[in-house]
């Protein structure tokens, strides 16, 4: 963490042998309820209060109270329950950077529930950052180039080849399905010869929180760009595939190039400034996805971090 911030989640701990009607209490409890409460601390962290994979669900249904499917969702995750997916599922070894969840869609989780249901051997923290703080971390210049917002470009395969196949994004084998979901997001599509798709989407770069009027930094350009796939992996398909192929890529609105510099200074800020979460069994993290980003850092051993959506 960073001198730039005292900030922290607010840490509610068990205090009645814990379980979850004992969390709900708590919830409950909350000084002007849970909407308030969760805007006010931006990250609610539950320790000790026992939640196991049985008693998660009406945990969530109170937390979540309309929980949403993965659909274009860009990282890999297992469903595993009623709208319950694990945390992505990228090599332990390797950070995944700050980001709120969804970004790059025309539509967002609002809130989001971590539920750690193996504790990590060993690192395995959520790292989480106040996106205002994000925002005014980044160079005056940076933030003018990325004004007009970014586009994005995924091409997803039939079935056979890298990164996710358009059945798994949009949780659908459905054509139509999947049109109708990109005409009202406002997205251009194009179905290829091999039966893959190409999606192309702007987006803005920033966006404002719907109570506090906050402006965020929202959007993973870092994520989405060759140079985020640090210089190995970039290489490796450079070999393979033109920027254009990839299976997902980003510009600035324009379609001119985001330089690798801006690229590593979202990235870098971003997790330097993060207060990471490390996690015990039981535990549960509730935040607030405009107001907060989010990441993982490397572990050993198992970890096993469910996550949960809601609008």
């Amino acid at each position: 963490m960073t001198s730039a911030t005292a900030w922290a989640p607010l840490e509610i701990e068990a205090k009645e042998g814990g379980g979850a009607a004992e969390l709900l209490a708590r919830v409950d409890g909350l000084d002007g309820g849970l909407a308030a409460g969760l805007v006010r601390a931006r990250a609610l962290v539950f320790r000790g209060f026992g939640i196991t994979r049985e008693t998660l669900d009406p945990v969530l249904d109170r937390l979540l109270p309309n929980r949403l499917a993965y659909v274009h969702g860009n990282s890999p995750r297992t469903k595993v329950g009623s709208n319950v997916y694990t945390s992505t599922e990228y090599p332990q070894e390797y950070t995944i950077s700050m980001h709120n969840e969804m970004s790059y869609a025309h539509a967002w989780p609002t809130r989001l529930a971590f539920y750690c249901q193996v504790q990590p051997g060993g690192g395995g923290a959520t790292p989480v950052l106040d996106a205002e703080l994000w925002l005014q971390l980044l160079d005056p210049e940076l933030r003018r180039a990325f004004a007009g917002g970014v586009r994005y470009l995924q091409n997803l395969h039939n079935g056979y080849g890298l990164g996710k196949s358009w059945q798994d994004t949009f949780e659908t084998t459905e054509r139509s399905e999947v049109e109708e979901f990109l005409a009202a997001a406002g997205a251009e599509w194009d179905w290829r010869r091999d039966g893959s798709l190409r999606v192309e989407s702007h987006r803005p770069a920033t966006t404002r929180h719907p109570v506090t009027g906050a402006e965020v930094w929202f959007n993973q350009a870092d994520q989405w760009h060759p140079a985020g796939l640090g210089d190995d992996t970039a290489a490796e398909l450079a070999a393979i595939l033109s920027e254009d192929e990839l299976p997902q890529s980003v510009t600035f609105a324009d379609g001119t190039p985001i330089p690798a510099e801006y690229v590593a200074q979202i990235r870098d800020r971003g997790l330097d400034a993060a207060v990471d979460v490390d996690w015990r069994a039981g535990d549960l993290m509730l935040i607030d996805n405009v107001l907060l980003a989010h990441g993982r850092r490397p572990f050993t051993g198992d970890r096993r971090v469910l996550v949960a959506m809601s609008d």
